[in-house]
């Protein structure tokens, strides 16, 4: 027994002499070919405990408290308001954070940055393969799929925007004397909405959920709800993959059969679909009607699902590729929406000027529905689209983006006592680019960065330092798409209510709670008053 312990004993020695003696050599042959290219180290922001962890401690604890996003840009200004670039050591490996706009470029553009494997592990269990998870051909192959949908001039239908805004302001009942609506949230509202719109888009069928939570509350068990509520597995599902997505390398230790539950629900749902539309693809085939007719068999109206069958009839790509949009078109949009309206319910008189606008150009709520297309636009109201800017930038709807160093490979600026000297990046590194950071430096947004002014956006021209739907290859597909739903959105709630009134409680802080996405942590508690239309 004694031989077999000290034989442990040598071998684990010589493992933690072997780790960090590799270490060593590693760190010497990097400090070696970084002076060779000229590189300086910048800033290191050091952890204040042995284990090495208080950093990705503090982050953790930060993000419980809805104040993640704000924590990074409070370590990074502690060393110094002109510190854009740091290093973090985090146990046994380095990790850099940047918020300079030059560097954004070179992450978003060169060949040599691509999504870390950690994203990619994180994500696999609820999305499998596809164009958020995946890189090298795969990916292109995603890409190349998905792409000619959104320039496809069918996607903008505002019918579709229109039947399911009526079923979410059906939960909105006014009082018939007062005009005003109870107080209400929003927030996961829009999410139910999103949702919706986004499931009827993509697989020519929606998941109805605003209307399955009207019925819900009219007595449906609690075992019933948690089972047919696809917007809670959602969000229950999300909640782990930003827990395992913080972990970075050590994400496998965030996994329980709960995730695994949420998973295998929106599993579910997405190929019940697909196999109906494979089905009637083998019935069209025999006969049946042709599905090139007018675009979509579905009432001819268009679909995601419908489009990308005719490339593949694999099952499990359909389902991959189909969740990836929809949890773009939901999580996103949805939030998107809420944050504006969070806004405009804080800021009265941004509401009376928008909603002059929107009543000017296109009349009160009996107005047919609009284009979005043109809505979504700069050239139509483009008060409208200088408050979604605002919101996107004040909240940061992706707080947060990271690339990996496919190989040895260097930063542009971030090194040296000023910051200006190139930083050298060992292949393997993990970026993070905090956007919301990035976005409220006072020296590129001036000194009221973190007030909302919608009015800044008359003057302003973005450059790398706006970057909310990413950049480079990977820029999201559907950002003319999300873009042209909010605004049709809002514009519809200019139209139908002319006061929005703020109810939330406390002290008024703003809570970035992130779930991959910032969404408010105290929701969007407001009430809302309808407008009187002349008979």
């Amino acid at each position: 027994m004694f031989g077999y312990a000290s034989s442990a004993f040598v071998l684990l020695a010589v493992f933690v002499a072997w780790t960090f003696i590799k270490s060593k050599l590693r760190k010497r042959r990097n400090s070696e070919k970084a002076a060779a290219l000229g590189c300086l180290s910048p800033p290191v922001l050091r952890s204040t405990n042995f284990i090495g962890n208080s950093i990705l401690r503090e982050s953790l604890r930060a993000t419980r408290e809805d104040r993640g996003p704000q924590y990074v840009a409070e370590k990074m200004d502690s060393i110094s308001p002109n510190c854009h670039t740091i290093k973090v050591p985090i146990i046994d490996y380095e990790i850099l954070v940047t918020r300079d706009p030059e560097n954004a470029r070179a992450l978003f553009t060169s060949a040599d940055f691509d999504i870390s494997h950690h994203r990619q592990l994180s994500w696999m269990p609820l999305l499998g393969k596809g164009v958020f998870t995946s890189r090298g051909d795969i990916w292109k192959h995603s890409r190349a799929l998905l792409r000619p949908q959104f320039a496809r001039d069918m996607i903008s239908d505002p019918q579709l925007e229109e039947h399911h805004l009526q079923n979410l302001w059906g939960l909105l009942s006014a009082d018939p004397t007062t005009g005003w609506t109870q107080k209400v949230d929003l927030a996961p509202l829009f999410f139910r909405f999103t949702l919706d719109t986004s499931t009827e888009f993509i697989f020519g069928r929606s998941a109805n959920s605003l209307l399955w939570k009207s019925s819900s509350e009219k007595g449906l068990s609690d075992d019933d709800k948690r089972k047919g509520d696809l917007s809670g597995h959602f969000n229950a599902a999300k909640v782990w993959i930003d827990k395992r997505g913080a972990l970075a390398k050590f994400y496998w230790l965030m996994n329980s059969r709960e995730f695994s539950e949420h998973c295998a629900a929106i599993h579910q749902f997405a190929d019940g679909l697909v196999a109906d539309r494979l089905a009637r693809s083998s019935f069209e085939k025999t006969g049946g009607s042709d599905p090139e007719k007018g675009g979509a068999p579905d009432g001819g109206r268009f679909n995601l699902l419908n489009e990308l069958a005719k490339e593949t009839q694999d099952p499990r790509e359909l389902r991959n590729e189909t969740l990836h949009v929809l949890i773009a078109g939901r999580d996103t949009t949805g939030c998107l929406l809420g944050w504006v309206l969070y806004f405009l319910a804080r800021h009265p008189q941004v509401y009376a000027r928008l909603r002059r606008d929107v009543l000017e150009r296109y009349g009160d709520d009996r107005s047919p529905p609009m284009d979005l297309r043109a809505l979504g636009g700069q050239q139509q109201l483009p008060y409208l689209q200088w408050v979604i800017n605002e919101a996107l930038r004040v909240a940061t709807v992706i707080p947060l983006n990271e690339r990996i160093a496919l190989r040895d490979t260097v930063l542009p600026r971030g090194g040296g006592p000023d910051g200006t000297a190139p930083v050298f990046v060992p292949e393997g590194t993990q970026v993070l680019i905090p956007l919301y950071a990035m976005q409220h430096r006072k020296d590129l947004w001036g000194p009221d960065a973190d007030e909302f002014r919608p009015e800044r956006w008359e003057t302003h021209r973005p450059g790398w330092e706006y970057i909310p739907f990413g950049a480079g290859a990977r820029k999201c597909l559907g950002q003319q798409f999300g873009r042209q739903e909010v605004s049709y959105v809002v514009a519809r709630f200019c139209q139908k209510y002319d006061n929005i009134e703020n109810m939330e409680e406390g002290d008024g802080r703003i809570r970035l709670h992130h779930a991959i996405e910032n969404r408010s942590g105290t929701g969007v508690q407001v009430r809302l008053h309808e407008a009187r239309t002349s008979a």
